[in-house]
């Protein structure tokens, strides 16, 4: 069917004129909620099923119908269908199709439904899928930094807040900070799948249907938990789609926050980390250029990200029950959201595994910024000495070891006894690198032997998931 032939509309009967093409373009969602087909074929087939299963429909009619959909799916994915912008979406295009294919059986597949509970549910079914990809995703990612964090378990670098200088810290320990926020990340979007796991097919336009439907029936063969309980809420809930949009905005939020710290590490100035040459880009001026575009692109693409979120809440928050047109405004921000997350994550998840640290360019940085004065005065602690008279005691050996360019490590025991007379030669035992992130043994520390247990339990989780 040609784009220029004029359509018969399904709903044409109370109509004494055509639509004018330009708001029939303008109404059109065809060209973005043709992803929805296999999903849509899917909905029809169990809604067939049911109608049969109920005796809407004879075995001959249901088997006509399932030959058709398949076929129909077959065409779709060979690239040999016509979408039609005058039958305005996916389901009137495939519906149209249909009948075109085998008749009149064709125009008895809608009944008992609406496209209201058909987009409803196709919306469903499509998310809950996408969501098992982008967990996989997430999965993969967190394998790639659950092993990176295992193999730089003993590599040291500079802790930061305020992105001075704070504590040294194990880099596996590091990662391993990132991997929790992907784990919550990961258990979001179980829960926002849980949620959204109901069938809405069968609540029809808005109020249900006086056809003999089995709604639970449907629900199983498509892999709902159980119908959705009202029928007007059926059709025009999307909390489902700005929950998993939420859920989107902190994933990509964590990937922005993995960005900046990427982006950082692999300048000159720091030079923590060095990534590969396929994952950057040069520039088309200055010739030693190496540019970390792949961390910079998913830091920039989170503002996408949270403006459909913000799309979403607008679009739902001043809608009347039930069904309105303000809805088809759902797809297109819920697509880009689960693109971009799709996307993003497959980049880190590559990305990850190949990032070599410069052990001792983040070693030698956790040596600036005098990173063991929290453990002098730790020490002075378990010498007896009061915590504030222990901090001020540490303070002053810092100024003093600004004025003479030496960290606490490099000075004499002569040079710190001015400052207290607690301290002893066992001082040099926290004062070193290792002695300070050893010394934190205990669940959620950075010791190196914390670290590895840590990524024990995490790649269990990984594994049974």
């Amino acid at each position: 069917m040609s784009d220029k032939e004029p359509a018969i509309k399904p709903w044409g009967g109370r109509f004494s004129e055509a639509t004018d093409q330009f708001v029939e373009r303008f109404t059109a969602s065809v060209s973005f909620d043709q992803r929805l087909y296999h999903h849509d074929i899917n909905g029809s087939l169990a809604h067939a099923a049911m109608l049969a299963k109920v005796g809407v429909l004879s075995e001959d009619e249901l088997k006509q119908i399932q030959t058709g959909l398949e076929e129909i799916r077959s065409e779709i994915e060979a690239g040999e269908f016509n979408w039609s912008v005058s039958l305005e979406d996916v389901h009137m295009n495939i519906e149209a199709r249909l009948t075109d294919k085998i008749g009149i059986t064709g125009k008895k597949l809608h009944t008992g439904r609406s496209r209201n509970d058909q987009v409803a549910t196709d919306i469903r079914l499509y998310l809950r899928d996408e969501i098992g990809s982008i967990c996989s995703e997430i999965t993969r990612l967190q394998q790639g930094l659950v092993a990176l964090a295992r193999r730089e378990a003993d590599t040291i670098m500079p802790g930061f807040t305020h992105l001075q200088t704070a504590q040294p810290v194990s880099f596996g320990h590091h990662m391993l900070a990132w991997n929790e926020m992907l784990e919550r990340d990961f258990g979001r979007l179980q829960d926002c799948a849980a949620r959204l796991n109901q069938s809405p097919l069968g609540a029809a336009a808005l109020a249900g249907t006086t056809y003999p439907i089995d709604r639970e029936y449907s629900a199983q063969l498509l892999g709902f938990d159980r119908p959705t309980e009202n029928s007007l809420d059926s059709v025009s809930d999307r909390d489902f789609a700005i929950e998993f949009a939420a859920a989107g905005s902190l994933i990509m939020t964590h990937l922005s926050r993995f960005s900046e710290e990427l982006v950082l590490w692999t300048s000159a100035q720091f030079n923590f980390i060095d990534l590969p040459d396929r994952f950057c880009t040069g520039s088309s001026i200055m010739p030693q250029k190496k540019n970390p575009d792949v961390p910079e692109l998913i830091r920039g693409k989170v503002g996408r990200v949270n403006g459909h979120l913000i799309s979403l809440l607008t679009l739902m928050k001043s809608q009347p029950l039930a069904y309105n047109k303000d809805n088809q405004e759902d797809k297109e921000p819920l697509f880009d959201v689960i693109d971009t997350l799709k996307d993003s994550l497959k980049a880190y998840a590559d990305m990850v595994p190949a990032i070599t640290v410069n052990a001792d360019v983040t070693r030698e940085a956790a040596m600036r910024g005098f990173s063991t004065a929290t453990d002098l005065a730790d020490y002075l602690v378990r010498k007896g000495l009061p915590f504030r008279d222990a901090h001020e005691v540490v303070g002053k050996s810092v100024a003093y070891g600004i004025a003479q360019s030496k960290d606490l490590s490099e000075m004499s025991l002569e040079e710190l006894q001015q400052f207290s007379a607690d301290i002893a030669d066992d001082v040099f035992d926290v004062l070193t690198l290792e002695g300070s992130i050893n010394a934190r043994n205990h669940i959620g520390g950075t010791a190196p032997a914390q670290v590895r247990a840590a990524a024990d339990r995490a790649e269990t989780r990984l594994q049974q998931r």
